[in-house]
């Protein structure tokens, strides 16, 4: 194994959890260019043992260090994402905030007699984003 490829894995989050589960003759150790701590070579080639080797989701999985379960839920990212399927999702927050400094304007700036939940319903339609009245009531206060 190149100790920079498997430093630049670890330091990715992209090493395989149950590498020394994976059986597949692919990564028996004599091409290097096949890595069981690779966890995206290793789910593509789940994958393609199944679609194009033939085999079933059940050994598929298995011989990749991967359960059934998991099997079809990177088969179900794949399908809908294609390559960047089989990247983990990032943990923590999955986008900005829903309180851009375009909405905290808009807030500050508007009537004070105008409810929480009247202004919940405004920023829905002018920005495509809902927010719940009392994030709005937080956010005059500032």
């Amino acid at each position: 194994m190149t100790s920079g490829r498997h430093r630049a894995l670890e330091a990715a989050g992209l090493l395989h959890p149950n590498a020394g589960l994976v059986t597949a003759k692919l990564f028996d150790g004599t091409n290097p260019f096949f890595l069981a701590e690779d966890k995206v070579q290793v789910k593509y080639e789940m994958l393609r043992a199944n679609m194009v080797g033939g085999l079933s989701a059940t050994a598929s999985a298995a011989a990749h260090g991967y359960s059934r379960a998991a099997f079809y839920l990177v088969a179900d990212s794949f399908a809908e994402r294609g390559m960047a399927g089989l990247v983990d999702e990032r943990r923590g927050r999955k986008g900005p905030l829903k309180l851009s400094p375009e909405i905290v304007a808009f807030l500050v700036s508007a009537d004070v007699a105008v409810s929480g939940a009247d202004l919940a319903a405004e920023v829905g339609r002018r920005f495509g984003v809902s927010l719940h009245r009392r994030t709005v009531e937080r956010a005059r206060q500032l």
